[in-house]
């Protein structure tokens, strides 16, 4: 059997998993570089092995019948290999280690606790609602952030269609009349015509711009600097510091309800984070408490990502022994925290995007209107 992670037990109840973090070369083979499985996909996998499960179905013929329900070719390929290796006697944790890009850090982890425990189906039932939090959590983010960048988008292709089309228009007679023009015209005048006779090399050059921003940000260096650059961002902020202070207590509520150790539910949360400030703070935090430091402690001293009201909620949870139960009811209680946020987030965000609307309209209008308001300024009647 495929040596892929090792199980050992501490202190009698306490499961800690030493999981190989990369797949091996043949793996990465098999996984394929190009493969994508969407959270709604993942989910569904899930949600059906839970149900089988549960009925009595065995493992084997449970992965043949949502091979068989497979929507995508991604989850039947997936499915395919996993078979073959449960048929060959692996354990499905260890099969699904070789998709890990696909099934994430947290999805592998639960799976082997509940292997393990005998706890599977209930494990199952558990990782399907953490997902489904953190696919609503997802989409509200993404639903609050449509409105701003329609009205951005909006705006500047208005701006543009008024600089490419209507301002050429004025320019022939703007500058057929012996008046020095204002400067936002002249402004104005070079922009429109660099729009008009380099306008595909612009854009050609804005995409390049945009192409290379995205894969910079594939750099760890650069993406760190990002992600900590996002964090002094008035307003975003706080949606930041909420949205990853959500998902990553309900991570560690889930992974200790399941039997992880706490330094071993602290690493694998840091491995299912995006940002990667909060990725180093957890891994930090994580060799602190085998220092023997408490977590509360550790969260007081970094404001910038931890709120003070969670540090001190989990304060309380370590004094109670009820860790994992706090660590979810804070989950819960920033995630109604990000739900007004969204809610209110287009309320708050209107008058910068009036303001942004302002200027550049404005500065065509005034671009337009000044010179010939001067001009007719300095016409003599007959």
């Amino acid at each position: 059997m495929n040596n892929f992670f090792k199980r050992k037990l501490k202190n009698k109840d306490e499961v800690v998993l030493n999981i190989k973090i990369e797949p091996t070369l043949k793996e990465k083979k098999v996984m394929g570089a190009f493969m994508r499985l969407s959270l709604k996909d993942k989910i569904s996998f899930i949600k059906q092995l839970s149900l089988l499960i549960k009925a009595g179905v065995p493992l084997f013929s449970s992965l043949h019948m949502i091979k068989k329900e497979a929507r995508t070719a991604t989850m039947r390929k997936v499915m395919t290999q996993v078979i073959k290796d449960v048929e060959n006697g692996q354990y499905l944790a260890t099969t699904l280690g070789k998709f890990r890009r696909l099934f994430g850090e947290l999805t592998i982890n639960i799976i082997s606790v509940g292997e393990f425990s005998g706890n599977l189906s209930n494990n199952l039932d558990h990782l399907v609602l953490t997902l489904k939090k953190q696919q609503a959590l997802r989409g509200k983010v993404i639903s609050a952030s449509i409105y701003p960048i329609f009205i951005i988008v909006a705006t500047i292709a208005i701006t543009v269609m008024l600089t490419v089309f209507f301002f050429p228009k004025v320019v022939p007679v703007l500058k057929s009349v012996n008046y020095d023009l204002p400067w936002t015209t002249k402004v104005l005048i070079f922009v429109s015509d660099s729009l008009r006779l380099h306008g595909i090399l612009i854009g050609l050059v804005a995409v390049i711009l945009i192409i290379a921003i995205a894969l910079s940000l594939r750099i760890k260096k650069v993406r760190f600097w990002f992600d900590n650059i996002i964090l002094y961002i008035p307003i975003i902020k706080k949606l930041v510091q909420t949205y990853n202070v959500t998902n990553i207590c309900r991570t560690l509520g889930l992974l200790q309800n399941s039997g992880v150790g706490i330094v071993r539910a602290f690493n694998i949360t840091a491995n299912t984070t995006a940002n990667l400030v909060y990725k180093k703070e957890l891994n930090r935090i994580a060799d602190q408490i085998v220092k023997g430091e408490k977590v509360s402690s550790q969260m007081t001293g970094n404001k910038k990502l931890f709120p003070a009201i969670m540090s001190q909620m989990i304060s309380v949870g370590e004094g109670s022994g009820k860790l994992s139960e706090t660590f979810l009811y804070v989950s819960d209680v920033y995630e109604e925290e990000m739900d007004e946020m969204t809610k209110n987030l287009s309320t708050v965000m209107e008058p910068m995007l009036l303001v942004f609307m302002g200027i550049l309209v404005g500065f065509i209008a005034i671009s337009i209107i000044t010179p010939i308001y001067g001009i007719t300024q300095h016409l003599n009647p007959r």
